[in-house]
């Protein structure tokens, strides 16, 4: 079993890290609707956006695998950043590894529900993360957000899509919908929460605070869930902390399942 890398928390190694974590661990839940979505058309569709953050996850894990090496006798490639990392070296938010099912529910491959309100929090978040990034004094990360936002719009489309014409068609619908919405919606706030990592990002000019992002998310998200009658919860007192490496109980199962091939055959190639 291959021993887990360690890695420098540098705050802009966090940073990169972040946004690399979200795509990479969003992609790994929508990975899981393949060959189990409602309909064929959306069960590309959902491989196809899981391969996109893939791909932006690739590049970002790349680039944070350099600047994390800066200085040392070894560059950590994406590979090793993906698959050998430990849980409290993970920073996306504790919103996209929760699972897809509904909480209570009972098992099933997903609550198609769940995803798409999920997706179009998360694309809305990552595309104004990626506009923002494009101006990045890191000409690397400039420019690849300048190609993830792209597929950005795309996924916040497809997504809102989905989010109008179920919250606005039958009760039985609507009604899936208003729960999904109150289940994920505690989690939110931690998208929004700034710290010293997102503090040095701004002050050098490598990304916005990721709470420059929070009006502009709301003012998205309330025209997308008023066109599809559902009502936004109020904000609680809870706090997730996926962000600083705190994660909930399912990041451990989810991580031993992508971890586990590269983990039992280290350097594996086929």
């Amino acid at each position: 079993m291959s021993q887990s890398i360690q890695i420098d928390r540098r705050p802009e190694v966090q940073y990169l890290l972040r946004a690399a974590d979200t795509c990479l661990i969003l992609a790994q839940r929508l990975g899981e609707w393949c060959g189990h979505a409602p309909i064929l058309e959306e069960d590309i569709a959902l491989t196809n956006m899981a391969l996109d953050l893939i791909g932006q996850a690739r590049a970002l894990l790349t680039h944070a695998g350099v600047v994390e090496g800066r200085g040392k006798d070894r560059t950590y490639d994406e590979d090793q950043l993906a698959f050998l990392r430990d849980e409290r070296d993970f920073f996306n938010p504790t919103l996209v590894e929760l699972p897809n099912v509904s909480t209570g529910g009972p098992s099933r491959p997903g609550d198609f529900a769940r995803t798409v309100v999920r997706n179009a929090m998360v694309s809305t978040y990552l595309k104004l993360l990626w506009e923002r990034l494009r101006d990045s004094s890191d000409a690397e990360l400039a420019a690849i957000a300048a190609k993830a936002l792209k597929e950005a719009r795309y996924h916040q489309q497809h997504a809102a899509d989905w989010v109008v014409r179920l919250g606005d068609g039958t009760p039985e619908s609507h009604r899936r919908m208003q729960e999904a919405l109150d289940a994920l919606w505690p989690y939110v706030p931690e998208l929004f929460e700034a710290d010293e990592v997102d503090a040095a990002a701004e002050a050098s000019g490598l990304g916005p605070s990721c709470a420059a992002l929070r009006e502009p998310w709301y003012a998205e998200m309330t025209e997308i869930l008023s066109e599809a009658r559902l009502s936004m919860p109020a904000e609680g007192k809870f706090r997730s902390t996926g962000k600083r490496g705190v994660h909930s109980e399912h990041m451990g199962y989810l991580l031993a399942e992508m971890q586990y091939l590269q983990r039992a055959y280290p350097g594996g190639a086929w």
